[in-house]
């Protein structure tokens, strides 16, 4: 099973059930565009790829609001005045006591994150990645259990956060990714 753009499927040769459900899905997604609202909340998100391909996860613990006790990206709210990159580098900062030169994170997409179980939101997240020289010793987990990076075939078997649920997968498949894994 794949994820593929809705504009595509009339070029697929899809399997018959496929092909039946299709126009029902295409004509309900028309008549039901999806809208964040008026203010999303912001949030920011950084990947870290290390020389092995492994990703940087924290396993959160369980206080937060959003997805306690699950598996996600470094990062959190974009502060008002802030933009997404300087969000993503004090993020990591406060999380992993990594600082990252200016111009090291890349963007890799922007995500729609379903917060609403817990702030009843539909929210904007930009993801950023980078690829890096560090172990789990250069890490310094000041938020939740631990942050360490995780093979990419064990990271798919998490239980993940609402938005890891989407980015990480998305991250692992892209053309991106292959260019920073061995």
């Amino acid at each position: 099973m794949v994820f593929v753009d809705p504009a595509a499927l009339p070029d697929l040769a899809l399997v018959p059930s496929t092909a039946l459900v299709e126009p029902h899905l295409s004509a309900w997604t028309a008549a039901h565009p999806f809208d964040p609202g008026p203010d999303p909340l912001r949030f920011a998100s950084v990947v870290l790829v290390d020389p092995r391909g492994w990703i940087l996860l924290q396993e959160r613990d369980e206080h937060p609001r959003i997805d306690p006790e699950k598996w996600g990206l470094a990062g959190g709210h974009v502060d008002p005045g802030e933009d997404f990159v300087s969000a993503a580098h004090r993020e990591l900062e406060e999380e992993t006591g990594v600082r990252l030169p200016r111009g090291a994170l890349h963007l890799f997409e922007e995500f729609v994150v379903d917060h609403r179980d817990a702030n009843g939101t539909w929210d904007l997240a930009q993801v950023f990645v980078a690829a890096t020289e560090l172990t789990d010793a250069d890490i310094d987990c000041r938020e939740g259990r631990q942050i360490v990076f995780v093979d990419p075939h064990v990271a798919r078997g998490l239980d993940l956060t609402s938005a890891a649920t989407d980015i990480v997968p998305a991250f692992l498949d892209s053309p991106l990714y292959a260019s920073m894994a061995p």
